[in-house]
């Protein structure tokens, strides 16, 4: 039996503590498995497993000198699963990494040939109308000579197979790390050097002079994987496992975009003191197989849309992949910043596929998967700085897609292989190896990177599509469309100013401080807007949410908390920290490393274990209030997965004043509805798009890891479906 095999076997398929309702168990000081290793990755997606490969490169090239042991842990059931097939692939990072030819990969590697699907061949974009299109000139930035249209599924799989079988990684699937273990003495703090310096060099935002960070901050010094066998409703007994502490010298989080751990340091390091705050993209995606005789399938097209179904205040863009073997990626991105809370993007994608010309080449065709997931979108201007005492960001944790091209994989491996080689000459410099690894040689080498110099070049053609001058003639989509062609052909980039993405620098403090997303922000009261008439379902070609659903292969182990929590909004005297050992199935995301157990050693401290499974209800009470009364419910109709219903709540009395004066007392404080309306989260519907985190009006919802292995499937479906 291999490591990983006893590792996952002694988690979740040994005997496990029995806890009863007066059993005295702390969850931050309860022993745990801990796990020594050299470096920590986070996350199994493109940027992880590039920096896992890179690492072990180095160490093969200094010959016997040194051995490093490399970790990779991935939340999903396996490399891949979490990501869904369809996407263009600029190859020069995968070049970087593997060498300049792809023809010799299966030879050199021995994992078989590499899943680079068809070479990218026509490649235009188009404005629709809701009956007509018209071709539109594209950024040279967008030009795809060269590139591949790929399953970026089959690729994360395969970089796998290479990282572990050939590299000697050693990956563990299933692992959700919900919690960042911190060092109790202090290290220089990353700011060191760097204030001042990242507005100037880096955001070029212009930033107001701010107070100097603390000269001593803690370490990381690795995470804590998930508890398991907590029970969703408080019972009298359980079959409970700790999660596992995974310590490493140098840990590395590449989570994607809004990971929650990326949460926990971008706030406790003030790594965006110089930044904007993130702005996202919300995209939508399906994969489809077209007849064999479809005459208009053509393998390696590309083609991107503007316009219908999107009103012209609205960013937002379509795209239609022709992949190989009659496979064909289609997909709608809208900007998480949309203004109207009647808007879903799940109807905007549905509406956009009956255009005539999507109509006609889905007739027929057959859907084989559904996807979608938040992007970050905020360039340069919105990158944290990279490192902190014992780690470092990478890949979309850190927020490095180039909006311009649409494309986000090669920066995400360019980084990957940047924070490896950080690491390994911060390894190198280090004088006791006890001590976290120094980390911010991968920010040095960022600055005097092709990918810093490709995101400066398009750093201000998102923000322009947000300027208040055309969105307020509600025309912000032809504006940025404007600036965008003439900044992308003829002034490349070099221009003395920078866009920002806040309107001034009280909205990006009121973010950064407040804990407020500048998306949320940006979405207007229910009052100013009318509902939007979407048409209706015509299947097969556009189906409800939960027949969509269905082909995600979603699943999570149903006798566990919700692992999306109400805990207030930021600031309010009565919400609840993220930080709380709340909810059961959240790990404390901020522990100290000396309040770390291992097995074998008693615990320091008798404490009751009551797991509550959801927020109180006066949380719940005051989020329906906002939600329903202010934004006509934006989540039921945002969320892609039906994860959030507001239902009509027959069955107490509801406690709502017309002259807005709320009740006191404890009756209020048991009732979780308002004006009729209760919440209600389905969480074993989650796809994990993060969505809800980011554009929820009221900031009350926190999306953290479930058990490890649960969410969608997407890789398993599209397998199966291509090879059956």
């Amino acid at each position: 039996m291999n490591r990983i095999q006893r590792l996952q076997r002694r988690l979740f398929t040994t005997s496990s503590t029995s806890l009863t309702s007066s059993a005295a168990l702390n969850r931050r000081t309860v022993p745990r498995a801990v796990d020594n290793c050299d470096v920590l990755i986070v996350g199994a997606g493109p940027a992880g497993l590039a920096a896992a490969i890179r690492l072990k490169q180095l160490e093969r090239e200094a010959g016997s000198s040194q051995s490093l042991r490399v970790v990779v842990l991935e939340k999903g059931s396996e490399v891949g699963a979490h990501i869904v097939s369809g996407c263009v692939l600029e190859p020069r990072a995968l070049h970087d990494l593997l060498g300049p030819d792809p023809s010799q990969y299966e030879e050199i590697y021995g994992c078989g040939e590499p899943p680079l699907g068809v070479k990218a061949a026509e490649s235009r974009m188009v404005w629709l109308t809701e009956k007509s299109k018209y071709p539109i000139p594209h950024p040279p930035q967008m030009n795809n000579q060269g590139n591949f249209v790929i399953s970026l599924s089959a690729l994360t799989r395969w970089l796998g197979r290479i990282a572990e079988e050939y590299y000697g990684v050693e990956i563990y699937p299933g692992f959700a790390g919900a919690g960042v273990v911190f060092s109790d003495e202090g290290y220089q703090s990353p700011w060191v050097g760097w204030e001042g310096r990242w507005d100037r060099e880096v955001t070029r935002i212009g930033i107001p002079k701010s107070p100097p960070p603390p000269p001593r901050v803690p370490a990381v010094l690795g995470i804590l994987t998930n508890d398991v066998g907590i029970p969703k409703h408080p019972s009298t007994t359980t079959n409970y496992e700790p999660g596992m502490f995974f310590r490493a010298r140098a840990t590395l989080f590449a989570e994607g975009a809004h990971g929650s751990l990326t949460k926990t340091l971008i706030s406790k390091y003030q790594l965006r003191k110089e930044s904007d705050p993130q702005t996202y993209g919300f995209g939508v995606k399906e994969v489809w197989r077209l007849a064999d005789d479809n005459p208009l399938y053509s393998p390696g097209s590309i083609t991107h849309t503007l316009g219908f179904p999107l009103d012209l205040n609205t960013y937002g863009g379509g795209w239609v992949y022709h992949m190989d073997a009659n496979l064909l990626s289609i997909g709608l991105v809208v900007g998480a910043d949309w203004e109207n809370p009647y808007q879903s993007p799940y109807r905007d994608f549905q509406m956009m596929k009956h255009h005539p010309y999507i109509r006609r080449l889905l007739s027929p065709a057959t859907r084989i998967a559904y996807a979608a997931r938040v992007l970050t979108e905020g360039g340069l201007q919105s990158l944290p700085l990279l490192h902190f005492p014992g780690g470092a960001l990478i890949g979309d944790a850190a927020g490095t897609v180039n909006v311009a091209k649409i494309k986000g994989v090669h920066t995400a491996m360019g980084m990957g292989i940047l924070a490896a080689q950080g690491v390994w000459e911060g390894c190198q410099q280090q004088a006791n190896e006890n001590d976290p690894i120094d980390t911010s040689p991968y920010t040095t080498s960022f600055l005097s990177s092709w990918i810093h110099t490709e995101l400066h070049e398009t750093r201000n053609l998102r923000p322009s599509f947000s300027s208040p001058v055309f969105s307020k003639r509600s025309m912000g989509v032809l504006g940025g469309v404007l600036y965008s062609g003439v900044d992308s052909l003829l002034l490349k980039g070099r221009t003395p100013w920078t866009f920002r993405h806040t309107r001034n620098e009280e909205e990006r403090r009121a973010c950064l401080d407040g804990g407020r997303s500048l998306d949320s922000l940006r979405t207007d009261p229910s009052t100013t807007h009318t509902p939007i008439p979407y048409p209706p379902f015509d299947p097969p070609l556009s189906t409800d949410l939960l027949t969509s659903l269905m082909l995600t292969g979603t699943s999570h182990e149903e006798d566990q908390p919700e692992h999306l929590r109400v805990l207030g909004r930021p600031g309010d005297d009565d919400a609840l920290s993220s930080h709380t050992d709340f909810g059961g199935a959240e790990s404390v995301l901020d522990v100290k490393i000396s309040e770390i157990h291992e097995e074998g050693t008693p615990e320091t401290e008798d404490t009751e274990f009551l797991p509550r499974v959801t927020s109180p209800p006066s949380l719940r009470r005051t989020h329906t209030k906002i939600n329903t009364g202010d934004y006509a419910g934006l989540l039921s109709r945002a969320c892609p997965a039906g994860v959030y219903e507001y239902i009509d709540d027959d069955t107490h009395h509801h406690h709502h004043s017309p002259t807005g004066v709320e009740p006191s007392g404890s009756e209020e404080e048991e009732e979780e509805s308002w004006n009729g309306k209760k919440l209600i989260i389905n969480a074993q519907n989650c796809i994990h798009c993060k969505l809800c985190d980011i554009k929820v009006p009221s900031q009350d919802i926190t999306w953290t890891v479930p058990e490890g292995g649960g969410g969608p499937k997407y890789s398993e479906f599209v397998y199966y479906l291509i090879h059956s």
